[in-house]
């Protein structure tokens, strides 16, 4: 098969899908990879690095495009390469459809084979592909946090671990998933006072299993949430429903019960997010203020950190992106149901209810386009 690296375009995205160790796998088993020059330098990876490993290097974008049977990225295609994505081709990335309407419609449009790293799912419900940048998201939530909790910053002027004598800073995990738990963990590593509340009984109790005992687990709801919200200096949004919109557990007339230069991180921005007054922000631009709280909803958060982030994406997703190209999607979706949940769109087909749901468009069982 003949693989297509491009360079990532989003904004301040700097990891790159394929490491040049990747490459060598690729021509290992026999297939040709095409790598468009500078994709891999964000990360710490030459042209150099990847012609070594036995890639090709393109010089632009749309000669990637073009030449590809199969494009591997990290994030989702933005509107300029949309017209470059041929019918037929298969995309294995980040899409995160429910979130943006045009890009679903888009895919639809260029009739390609919309395979999302975000919907990978195993047996036990866990998401492989998501899990290694929910781990760094997780991890950097908290560091995000109490950068922005800094008064030049528009915060409340809080050091998130206190000092002797004086009480750290109060921070409510939203979520106690990979992304809560992580978050949960470094924030309490700083010494803050954390809550972390979910909708599971059972999560909670092994969460307070293994959480050192400045972190408490509160039940999930409206109520505790509304209480909570008072005292909390930073709220880390941590909700996830595969491959669906996040539901809005913050609303915008809760925003008045917080005090001033609290700072909320919505790390589900990229499904939508779980604060109503959330909207995708970039690394250039992370934050904007909303009745004196500072947002910040970077929908690309691990591109801030790309050398950590790529290295353990590419862990994650390098076997099954070998496995597709070694037997063709078709074949590789038959065989592994982790991968055929991994389908969003097929040859102008809505294939996951989640993505139809969202949108209201028509929904085709996924078994229909792999018989």
């Amino acid at each position: 098969m003949i693989i297509g690296l491009p360079k990532e375009i989003k904004n301040n995205e700097n990891r790159v899908a394929i490491t040049p160790g990747g490459v060598a796998e690729f021509v290992k088993n026999g297939h040709t990879v095409f790598v468009q020059t500078t994709a891999g330098e964000g990360s710490g990876f030459s042209d150099e690095e990847y012609v070594a490993a036995g890639a090709t290097i393109l010089p632009s974008i749309e000669e990637v495009y073009n030449i590809a049977e199969m494009i591997v990225k990290v994030k989702e295609p933005i509107e300029q390469e949309y017209n470059l994505i041929k019918e037929g081709q298969l995309l294995f990335t980040y899409f995160h459809f429910a979130s943006y309407e045009p890009l679903t419609h888009a895919m639809i449009e260029r009739k390609a084979i919309c395979l999302a790293y975000e919907t990978v799912e195993l047996k036990d419900r866990s998401l492989p592909l998501l899990v290694p940048m929910s781990e760094v998201a997780g991890r950097m939530a908290p560091q995000e946090g109490a950068k922005y909790l800094e008064k030049p910053l528009k915060g409340r002027g809080i050091l998130l671990g206190g000092v002797p004598g004086v009480s750290p800073a109060n921070v409510l995990v939203l979520g106690g998933g990979i992304v809560g738990t992580q978050a949960a963990k470094i924030a309490a590593g700083f010494g803050a006072n954390v809550t972390i509340m979910d909708i599971s009984l059972k999560r909670l109790r092994e969460l307070d299993d293994f959480m050192p005992a400045n972190v408490r687990t509160v039940m999930s709801n409206h109520y505790n949430i509304k209480e909570a919200i008072k005292t909390a200096d930073l709220i880390i949004g941590a909700v996830l429903i595969p491959g669906a919109k996040a539901p809005h557990l913050i609303t915008r007339d809760m925003l008045k019960d917080m005090r001033p230069g609290t700072v909320l991180v919505d790390v589900a921005v990229d499904q939508g997010g779980c604060i109503e007054t959330c909207k995708p922000t970039t690394h250039e631009n992370p934050t904007y203020i909303i009745d004196d709280v500072v947002h910040y909803c970077v929908a690309n958060m691990p591109g801030a950190v790309p050398y950590t982030s790529t290295l353990a994406l590419t862990n994650a997703t390098l076997p099954y992106a070998l496995l597709l190209a070694n037997k063709g999607w078709k074949q590789a979706c038959q065989e592994r149901e982790e991968l055929k949940l991994g389908l969003n769109v097929v040859d102008g087909k809505v294939v996951y209810p989640g993505v139809a749901q969202a949108f209201n468009l028509p929904y085709v069982n996924v078994a229909e386009v792999l018989a």
